[in-house]
């Protein structure tokens, strides 16, 4: 497997590559945002696992840039897990179209939990972050009518 590794913080990078690391894993590290579509249109990354900020571009700018990309045809399709900061910041995972999530701080069992769901489901929740979604403030999109 193929997983690039999107953030700005090297304890996020040291902190999944030791959760995350086998013989059949490979990793790209990017710590600019606007970096993302260019590695991934290279068309061999199977995850992108974003940070919620990277450099100065954010997790949910990146996912909805490659979402809107994939959908023209323009790039590989891939999944993405975003890390987030905190339990308020599920919607922009969903708002995004992430295909999961995973909120910080989380130990090297979550992180392979995380990343088994994002992987295996279309935009299913990692366990570990079942209990954030419920949680959310985030309320349904009302009827047009």
């Amino acid at each position: 497997m193929h997983i690039l590794v999107a953030t700005d913080a090297d304890h996020v990078v040291n902190d999944i590559t030791a959760a995350l690391s086998s013989p059949d894993t490979r990793f790209t590290i990017c710590s600019e945002g606007r970096e993302v579509s260019r590695l991934v249109r290279k068309g061999d990354v199977d995850l992108a696992i974003l940070d919620l900020q990277i450099g100065s571009k954010g997790g949910m700018a990146v996912t909805m840039d490659l979402r809107l990309d994939e959908s023209s045809g323009n790039l590989p399709a891939v999944k993405v897990l975003m890390l987030l900061d905190r339990k308020a910041d599920v919607h922009l995972a969903k708002r995004s179209s992430a295909d999961g999530w995973l909120l910080k701080p989380y130990d090297p069992l979550a992180m392979k939990r995380a990343v088994k769901a994002a992987m295996e489901g279309p935009a299913e929740p990692a366990a570990a972050t079942v209990e954030a979604a419920e949680d959310s403030a985030e309320e349904e999109p009302a009827s047009a009518g």
